[in-house]
């Protein structure tokens, strides 16, 4: 909340409070991904960008997909017009999130990207590197089996560092969301993985597409 409504909370809960409880009541009988896509839309039509990122980092957390929050921005065009829209998406864009990457939205108009070589990385081994102007870490779990995770938590997209990793353990050193390295899983506190890109080896190199 703003430092104005912060303050009309305390100054007149008699007013302010029956109003904020019908704003919690009305989406009650939504489940939280449809809630958090109709915020998306209301945050859009007000052009306020702190809350579209808010809401769209929540809606994505609760299983919202990148093209069901295109979809959402779409269907609304009656009420948004197009320049909101392009707004939207405008800001959407600059949060360079994982699940809006081309590679992410259509698995063939990803780039490959150069990533490391092959020998740098021993099996069972780990690697924080950046690829790109993107951050990653890289997990060797066999001789010819990788997985590349981006280092961004999906939680509010902090860019983890490498010495968050813990033998098989990623924390993210802002609110404290745990990672199984291998399988990108989250063990504590949150509830969604990271991301992951798809990635091959080519000539001894370790190639990864967004």
């Amino acid at each position: 909340m703003s430092d104005a409504l912060n303050y009309l909370v305390k100054a007149r809960p008699d007013a302010l409070g029956p109003y904020l409880a019908f704003l919690k009541a009305c989406g009650s009988k939504l489940d939280p991904k449809t809630r958090n896509l109709i915020s998306v839309i209301t945050k859009v039509h007000a052009q306020t960008e702190r809350g579209l990122r808010q809401y769209l980092l929540r809606a994505l957390r609760e299983g919202a997909s990148a093209a069901e929050v295109l979809d959402a921005l779409l269907m609304a065009f009656p009420a948004l017009g197009l320049s909101r829209i392009v707004w939207a998406v405008d800001v959407i864009l600059a949060m360079d999130l994982p699940e809006f990457q081309a590679g992410a939205m259509n698995a063939e108009a990803g780039a490959w990207h150069d990533v490391l070589a092959v020998k740098d990385v021993a099996v069972g081994a780990t690697a924080r590197i950046d690829s790109d102007g993107r951050g990653l870490f890289v997990h060797r779990a066999g001789a010819r089996a990788w997985k590349v995770w981006d280092s961004r938590c999906p939680h509010q997209t902090t860019n983890i560092p490498d010495l968050a990793l813990q033998d098989s353990t990623l924390t993210c050193p802002k609110h404290g969301w745990r990672f199984d390295i291998a399988s990108g899983a989250c063990t504590a506190v949150g509830n969604v993985p990271l991301h992951g890109w798809p990635s091959k080896v080519v000539k001894g190199r370790l190639l990864a597409r967004w």
